[in-house]
């Protein structure tokens, strides 16, 4: 018996210290320990900062959202420090915290002129597929004073239900915050864009080896003060990342999606429905993917250069493990992605709808995800073996920023240009011990690249 009592007494003291512990960390506002290290890049010598180090699942947001909260201190990230939650780091400091309760689903929205964040969470505990979704807005501000002083509230002190996305509308992850910081825009599902297209159009069936790609597709909105819904546009196809200009209130680019090369790749419409074209029309040996707004009248994107040329031997560049790797290497995606045509890092002028090239690595995949600086100085991106390129645009001079980020990373670097055009943001597996779990990386933009003219 005293056995017995003993040990469902010591069952009762670890339940309690278990759930007291998931409890505290899953409070909004908890605070974790800096993990910041500086590092040089052992090939380019240049200054990298590892805000995270440790092998906790972290994940920059994309590259076609912004990354800094409104003051420059902090950078929102995704991490499974708390399951489910979202984290901001102190760049300086390396401070992290946690910024969310309850969870999010999809994109993470971190407002340019207010220090506040706006992302989707299920309205239903059940989490269904067809459910309700709720827009929420974060008081960074708040938050963050609350969390250094150690005076933490309950949740709804800081967390705002903007509005409810009717189950009906079959709401995904993906989402933007328009540039007036005043709406956000959504993908809704294909019974809802089904409702709103004319019988007319002809539906897109799916296009490529993955079977993704068909219509029909569409976006509505929310206003953020009213929570009231607008609908802005439906099209034949599979609508893939929505995107807003930062710059430009009620302008709306986004995808077709196909999981690779797509018939057209970009698009560009008016939140109110009107001007609804292709960004950039492309050819079908043209690869075109990761679009993302960089200045208030251009956006960046990647003509991919992949493919081997039917005929020919591969051209990676020997000794980095491409060779044979690179995805998207299936007949079905038809005659694209070689480099029989030109290829490279394009940026489309929204408004007079030139286009230009500003540089292409010249071996293995060429760039894949890009993104620029807004005062049009630098262009960086990304390819398949991790290496990190910037482009002067006054000079076209292209430098190897970083390397060494690992093939074997569980995700691609996704390099974002900071407001202020002076450093990028990546995620990296160079700190991992398994090579895969990946960082939050800030690369510094040598003082001498930033002087030159």
């Amino acid at each position: 018996m005293k056995v017995n009592t003993i040990f469902r007494i010591t069952l009762y003291l670890i339940s309690v210290f278990v759930f007291s512990t998931f409890s505290t960390e899953a409070q909004i506002g908890t605070r974790f320990p800096s993990e910041k290290k500086i590092i040089t890049d052992p090939v380019t010598g240049v200054k990298l900062a590892f805000l995270t180090s440790t092998p906790m699942g972290d994940s920059k947001i994309y590259q076609t959202h912004n990354q800094w909260t409104s003051d420059g201190k902090w950078l929102i990230f995704r991490s499974n420090r708390v399951r489910g939650e979202a984290m901001a780091v102190n760049e300086e400091t390396g401070d992290i915290v946690q910024i969310t309760e309850g969870g999010f689903i999809g994109m993470l929205n971190v407002a340019r002129k207010s220090m506040k964040l706006y992302y989707m969470h299920p309205s239903d505990k059940e989490r269904r597929r067809n459910r309700a979704i709720q827009v929420i807005e974060v008081d960074l501000k708040k938050l963050f004073s609350d969390s250094e002083t150690g005076s933490l509230k309950d949740v709804d002190s800081y967390q705002r239900i903007c509005g409810t996305i009717p189950a009906e509308y079959g709401a995904g992850g993906d989402m933007t915050l328009d540039g007036d910081e005043e709406q956000v825009w959504f993908r809704v599902g294909k019974t809802m864009a089904g409702k709103h297209l004319p019988d007319s159009v002809k539906i897109e069936p799916n296009f490529g080896p993955r079977h993704m790609g068909s219509g029909p597709g569409g976006i509505a909105g929310m206003n953020l003060r009213t929570g009231e819904i607008s609908y802005v546009i439906s099209v034949p196809f599979q609508v893939g990342h929505i995107q807003s200009n930062p710059w430009v209130p009620g302008q709306i680019v986004f995808c077709w999606e196909t999981g690779g090369k797509s018939p057209q790749r970009t698009w560009i419409v008016n939140a109110d429905g009107t001007g609804l074209r292709p960004l950039y029309p492309e050819s079908p040996y043209e690869w075109v993917t990761h679009e993302a707004v960089i200045t208030p009248d251009e956006v960046a994107f990647a003509i991919m250069g992949h493919r081997k040329i039917p005929g020919t031997n591969d051209t990676a560049k020997p000794g980095t493990g491409v060779k044979g790797s690179n995805p998207g290497q299936e007949t079905e995606w038809g005659p694209c992605g070689t480099r029989e045509k030109p290829t490279g890092l394009g940026i489309v002028n929204i408004n007079t709808r030139e286009m230009t090239i500003a540089g292409q690595i010249p071996y293995g995949s060429g760039f894949w995800h890009v993104s620029g600086s807004p005062d049009k100085r630098f262009v960086v991106g990304d390819n398949f073996n991790r290496d990190i390129y910037l482009i002067n645009r006054d000079t076209h001079q292209m430098r190897l920023l970083s390397t060494g980020h690992k093939p074997t990373a569980s995700d691609h670097p996704h390099p974002t240009f900071s407001p202020d055009g002076t450093r990028v943001e990546i995620q990296s597996a160079m700190l991992s011990e398994d090579n895969k779990s990946m960082n939050i990386c800030v690369i510094y933009i040598p003082e001498a690249w930033l002087e030159e003219k």
